[in-house]
Parts: C-alpha cells; sequence; structure tokens
C-alpha cells in the first residue's frame, strides 16, 4: 500500500511540475504577445486558471501525504502518547468528515456542470470541479491510511503528532532526523556531549 501511495504521489507531483510549466509558458507568452504584437492567446487565460485550480488541489494531496500543512502543534506535542493518539484520532475522523462533504459538494458541482461550457475552450466547466473530486478522493485514501496505521499500532510516537508550528522548525527537525551523529545536529552547538 505503501508503494502504490508514493507512486501516486510522485505522478501527482509529475503533474504539478507540467501545470507550472505550462502556465508559465501561457502567461508569459500571453505577456510578450501582447506588449510586443498587441495580441495574445485568449485560451491561455482560462487554461491557465483551470491549471492554477488543479495545481492547488493536486499539490493539497502531496503536501496531506507528506505532513507539510502547517497547523499548531502547542498543546499536542506536549501531552502523552494517550493523548496523543486521542487528539490524533478526533483529528483524523473531523478530516473525514469534511473531506466526505467536499467530495459530496464537488461530485454535485462536476454533474451540474457538465452542461456548462466555458466561455473560450467551450470544454465543460466540470473540468474544474473535478479537481475537487480528484482532491477530496484522494484525501479520503490519505486519511484512512494514516487512521489505520494510528489503530492498528503501526505509528511511533514521533509520528503522532502531524503538524509543525513553522515550516523552519520542520526543516530542522528533519536535518537532526537525517544526521544525529553529526556535530550540530544534537542541539548543543557543536557538543556532543550527552
Amino acid at each position: 500500500m505503501t508503494r502504490l501511495v508514493d507512486g501516486y504521489c510522485r505522478l501527482l507531483e509529475a503533474l504539478l511540475v507540467a501545470a507550472l510549466a505550462a502556465m508559465v509558458v501561457m502567461v508569459f507568452g500571453n505577456v510578450v504577445l501582447r506588449y510586443a504584437f498587441n495580441s495574445g492567446i485568449t485560451v491561455s487565460e482560462e487554461l491557465s486558471r483551470w491549471f492554477f485550480v488543479w495545481l492547488t488541489f493536486l499539490g493539497a494531496v502531496v503536501g496531506l501525504k507528506e505532513h507539510a500543512h502547517l497547523g499548531t502543534d502547542m498543546l499536542v506535542s506536549r501531552l502523552g502518547p494517550a493523548g496523543k493518539k486521542s487528539c490524533l484520532v478526533l483529528g483524523q475522523l473531523l478530516m473525514l468528515f469534511v473531506t466526505a462533504m467536499f467530495l459530496k459538494g464537488s461530485w454535485t458541482q462536476t454533474v451540474i456542470n457538465l452542461g456548462t461550457e466555458a466561455p473560450v475552450t467551450g470544454a465543460p466547466m466540470a473540468v474544474v470541479y473535478a479537481a475537487g473530486v480528484v482532491f477530496a478522493a484522494s484525501a479520503l485514501v490519505l486519511l484512512l491510511r494514516e487512521l489505520w496505521r494510528l489503530l492498528s499500532g503501526q505509528m511511533s510516537e514521533a509520528e503522532l503528532v502531524m503538524v509543525q508550528e513553522s515550516e523552519d522548525l520542520a526543516h530542522l527537525k528533519a536535518e537532526e532526523q537525517a544526521a544525529p551523529g553529526k556535530p550540530g545536529a544534537s542541539g548543543h552547538g557543536g557538543s556532543t556531549r550527552p
């Protein structure tokens, strides 16, 4: 299951790179055409907006898998293992509920907009709302996987706090875990004394 999820997220990352590159080319190309040649590609504005929507939702899936979303761990990090587990179960259940509602709403909007055409491309507007469906379905799988890992005892105590106060702290902790024997990694200013 882990390999399948990792492969899926690598595919999403490749799609993110492609969408970002396409957005840059379309927007930059349109700017050059407008200022240099007093023309433009009308379809690029609509497509770049759509790519941005998909980029946001697919990036959220990858962020959820990597626990990259910011949050506050001020209270949870100070609790014991039982408290951390309880908070994590409660948090996962709440996220599952909200994600299920999001999936239902996105699916409804996708179906409603199947017959609605975009003004420039003529493509169905359901393409935009389908990003929410893909996000919610993927997030449900990831959240259920994490909840199963927690309830089956496969999670270490360090994994029980899934958010970080800031990106800098998360980066520092990742460096410390990657190289625990290096000087300075212990937080004692280069000293390796206990």
